[in-house]
This record gives structure tokens, sequence and C-alpha cells, in this order.
């Protein structure tokens, strides 16, 4: 699969909507509004009080269970990626959101991902009632959705390709952006939107547009700020990259409203 096809025809596909009054963040990622793909929300386990995020701040370098040396294994600087990752700074991630092995309950097959957007939360089912639980950005409000898709392809420091209105709005884009293989973008690396990989969800033969990919921001895991897409810390977008074939299943739960 080329990527930069993909996003070519994501662009392309935006383009024909006449998205021109849509506000994108710069986040990588862009959305035709909340899509109507919605599934009956699965059984989930309880999010444990000791786990729900605490008050915005300051955040110690230590939680619960995991060591200094388990998290700088998990979030220390990567050397030998395509590109230098740098180590997190846990100082401004919410213990909460760290990758974590949990208990979870659902109806998802192992090898499936869950993405629970209301706690900000993203779960690679595992076997025996398990999964692997990782932090997430998503979408803000206007740009969320729900549904099932498949991972169509994956890329490593995937190249970014703004749509024109982003463009248009955003002119000082244009110093960041150079002509490549799939049109007027900006290559993979540090600074890109996209982080250290991304994965495609389509549905049947359409791209949904969405993406989960790697973010330059880690300090907004846990936070509504995206355009729709699901972002992760790039440390655990690597991790996750590593264990999930194309192919596999990924399930976002709508948003319960009160």
């Amino acid at each position: 699969m080329n990527v930069p096809a993909i996003d070519r025809q994501r662009r392309n596909f935006i383009t024909g909507l006449g998205l021109t009054a849509v506000g994108f963040a710069l986040g990588g990622c862009v959305s035709n509004g909340p899509a109507d793909h919605r599934v009956a929300a699965l059984p989930l386990a309880p999010t444990p009080e000791e786990d729900m995020p605490p008050d915005d701040g300051a955040f110690a370098d230590t939680s619960v269970g995991v060591g200094d040396a388990d998290l700088a294994t998990m979030y220390g600087p990567i050397e030998g990626d395509r590109f230098p990752v740098p180590a997190v700074k846990l100082s401004e991630i919410n213990p909460a959101f760290r990758r974590k092995q949990v208990d979870y309950v659902t109806t998802e097959m192992p090898g499936s991902i869950v993405v629970d957007p209301q706690h900000h939360y993203l779960y690679l089912v595992q076997e025996g009632g398990r999964a692997m639980r990782y932090g997430v950005g998503v979408g803000r409000e206007g740009f969320g959705w729900s549904g099932a898709a498949t991972i169509n392809s994956k890329q490593e420091w995937p190249d970014w390709y703004p749509p024109k209105e982003m463009v248009q709005r955003q002119p000082e884009l244009k110093k960041a952006l150079a002509q490549l293989q799939g049109g007027l973008g900006m290559p993979g690396g540090p600074g890109n939107p996209l982080g250290a990989r991304a994965l495609y969800l389509w549905q049947g033969n359409k791209d949904t547009l969405y993406r989960i990919h790697g973010t330059v921001e880690p300090w907004t895991i846990g936070k509504s700020v995206s355009s729709g897409c699901i972002r992760m810390i790039n440390q655990d977008v690597i991790d996750l990259y590593q264990r999930v074939p194309v192919g596999t299943r990924v399930v976002v739960l709508p948003v319960r409203t009160v």
C-alpha cells in the first residue's frame, strides 16, 4: 500500500466535501465531521478509582506498581530508530495515561483494539480478560467519531499532507512543506505532527480519514484536542505498532452523554 497515495486520496476526498469552514488543529489528521458508523457500547471493566486522572498540573515521575527502571525502559530515549526519539518528560504526563497492563472485560477478540474516547484510553485486547492500556488524545467536540474499522496499512515516520484549506488558513505552514511523492506535504521526521508511527483506518475499501498516530505534543495525551485522530505518545505508538498487524480490527466506542 502506497501511504502517500492514501493521503493524497484523503486530501482530495476532503476537498470534494468543501470543508473550507472547518477549523483543523495542527494534529496531523483531518475529519469530515462526526462519522455515523456507530456500534453498541461494549461492556468495559470500570476504571479503578486510583487510575482516574487527577487534576492537571505537574506529575511525579513514578506511579504505583511501576518503578523508575520500568519507566525509563518504557519512556526513555530511542536511539536505534530511523530518527532518534527523545525521552518523554514524565512530569508533563498524567500517570493515569502511562502504558499499563490491566484487567479488561470486552466482547472483542484478543488482538483487537478498543478505543474509549470518553476516558482517553486505547486497549489492545489480550487473552484472559487482560489488555495493554495506553493513554490517548482524541477528537475535540465536533470531531469525534465512533465505529469499527480495520488497520489497512502502517507507516513508520509517515509524511503529512495537510489539506489545502488548512494551508490557506495558516500560510505559515508553507515554510515547513515540500513537494513530496503524494503532493505538497511535510516529510516524516521528529517535527512531523504524525509522530513516529501511523496506523491507517479503513472501512472496507474506503479510507475513514482517521489514523492512530504519534504526536510531537505528548502533554496533550488525555485530552480532547485533535481533529478526530487518535494520538499517542511516540514510545507508546511504537510499542503498539510492533504488536498489531495490518488487518487488525479497531473499535471506537461512542461517548456516553449524561
